[in-house]
């Protein structure tokens, strides 16, 4: 596996330097001035001007991003053009409501879309099969905001079973946070789930022609010990990738998903950033966004060797 990482080091390294690229130069494509945003609707041109000077937008692009990189290697992010604050300090105010979104989607994903797809690639029944696939076609039809919007009519207006608005941190209070984390988790991670679900139907399906499980069958092995033992686990694979890739549609998710849910996470940051020009918390985030994009890819290939002995990481 260090042989692994070592070989992925170049590629990675060049992952990161491109993204930081665009995400240095892209912000800076955006219309708008940020030191006129900065200075007030009232400031004169000098005054603009001297913003400019004091925030170092007059210097050379390329010094620039030389002294953003640097400070990115030193741990130092820049200072918000908008709210005046450290930009380390303003993400880690906002980076626990989307780590909580995330992670809950993630798992509603993984065991919505697995255990529908061992389901439907499990019975055979055809009636049941047509029902699995009319529901996941519906999902995967319907965007993230669309089905947030549903869910806040129909457990928060007809129903009032789970609060639609707001949030309460996991760590302040467990039981009330995961109250306001069920729906906005859910509306994230049930497209993705159908996606998955079908995959592993698919697989299922293909996997269950190989010699190997007919020589099961022939020895007696238990049906539900077939489904789970050789079919499932020699299944999983592509399914594993596309949670890998997933992952970052979540992450990309959540800033629809927080606004309909009134969330205070990075993703209204990163939005309410985009509109004000705010350079330095934009590129730190999209920054962020590629790395975790990454080390989710490392991992799901990691993950995948040990799943399946035919892959060898070296």
């Amino acid at each position: 596996m260090i042989r692994f990482l070592v070989r992925r080091l170049p590629v990675i390294a060049l992952v990161l330097v491109a993204a930081s690229m665009i995400a240095f130069l892209l912000p800076r494509l955006m219309p708008g001035d940020p030191a006129a945003a900065v200075a007030g609707p009232e400031a004169t041109p000098e005054q603009i001007a001297q913003v400019r000077h004091d925030l170092g937008l007059d210097r050379p692009v390329v010094e620039q991003y030389v002294l953003w990189i640097k400070g990115l290697f030193t741990g130092d992010l820049g200072q918000s053009l908008q709210y005046r604050r450290p930009v380390a300090e303003l993400i880690g105010t906002r980076l626990e409501s989307t780590v909580e979104l995330a992670i809950a989607a993630l798992i509603f994903m993984v065991i919505i879309g697995v255990g529908i797809g061992l389901i439907a690639g499990s019975t055979r029944a055809a009636w049941l099969r047509s029902a699995i696939d009319s529901v996941n076609t519906l999902l995967l039809a319907m965007p993230g905001f669309l089905v947030g919007l549903l869910m806040v009519l129909l457990f928060g207006i007809f129903f009032r079973i789970l609060p639609t608005s707001g949030e309460v941190a996991l760590s302040e209070n467990p039981e009330i946070g995961v109250q306001y984390l069920i729906l906005p988790a859910l509306a994230l991670a049930l497209a993705p789930a159908s996606g998955i679900a079908r995959l592993v139907q698919t697989s299922m399906r293909a996997v269950r022609q190989q010699d190997f499980v007919d020589l099961a069958i022939a020895k007696g092995v238990p049906s539900r010990r077939i489904a789970t033992r050789h079919v499932l686990r020699n299944s999983l694979g592509p399914a594993l990738v596309a949670i890998g890739i997933r992952f970052g549609d979540l992450l990309a998710g959540a800033v629809v998903i927080e606004a309909i849910f009134a969330r205070n996470g990075l993703g209204q940051l990163a939005v309410a950033s985009a509109q004000t020009a705010d350079y330095p918390v934009v590129q730190v985030l999209i920054v962020g966004a590629v790395l975790i994009a990454v080390a989710a890819q490392l991992l799901t290939e990691i993950g995948l060797a040990r799943l399946d002995p035919r892959v060898r990481l070296e």
